[in-house]
């Protein structure tokens, strides 16, 4: 039986090659799934304003990975559809804060619902202590790149 390796280069090598089909999968689910109306990077905004309501737009396009001129047609069409509203932020006019409308809420809500329903169906097929292994090591990349490095 061959040895499993688990340097940091291994580890590497695994989230490189893992990550694109996990996101390929998200990406089919949300077409699908009362998310038609969302594509990766919309998804992605939705759920960061959520967690910070009231975001900046550079706060969300350092998070989603995308300039400020792309972040802006981005949210401007998440506007026209509203599911995300611009406020001027309350001490620099120049700051326009985000928050999701209801309508975004629900959006995101449902996306989220249906897509992870899909995923734990997939991994259903896993042992318990395989399942462990997952969340254990989701939890541990949680935290190695939570420290807001990009």
């Amino acid at each position: 039986m061959q040895r499993l390796q688990a340097g940091p280069e291994d580890c590497a090598h695994e989230i490189l090659d893992v990550v694109p089909l996990v996101m390929r999968v998200v990406r089919k689910k949300l077409r699908e799934h009362g998310a038609q109306l969302l594509t990766v990077p919309q998804f992605r905004t939705l759920s960061f304003i959520s967690r910070k309501n009231g975001a900046s737009l550079s706060e969300v396009a350092d998070h989603i990975g995308l300039t400020l001129p792309s972040m802006s047609a981005l949210v401007d069409g998440l506007v026209s559809r509203n599911f995300v509203v611009r406020r001027t932020h309350e001490d620099d006019r120049r700051r326009m804060d985000l928050t999701l409308t209801q309508r975004g809420e629900t959006t995101l809500h449902s996306a989220r619902k249906e897509t992870q329903e899909y995923l734990k169906q997939r991994l259903e097929d896993l042992s318990e202590s395989e399942r462990v292994t997952v969340v254990k090591g989701m939890r541990v990349l949680r935290q190695v790149f939570s420290d807001g490095a990009a």
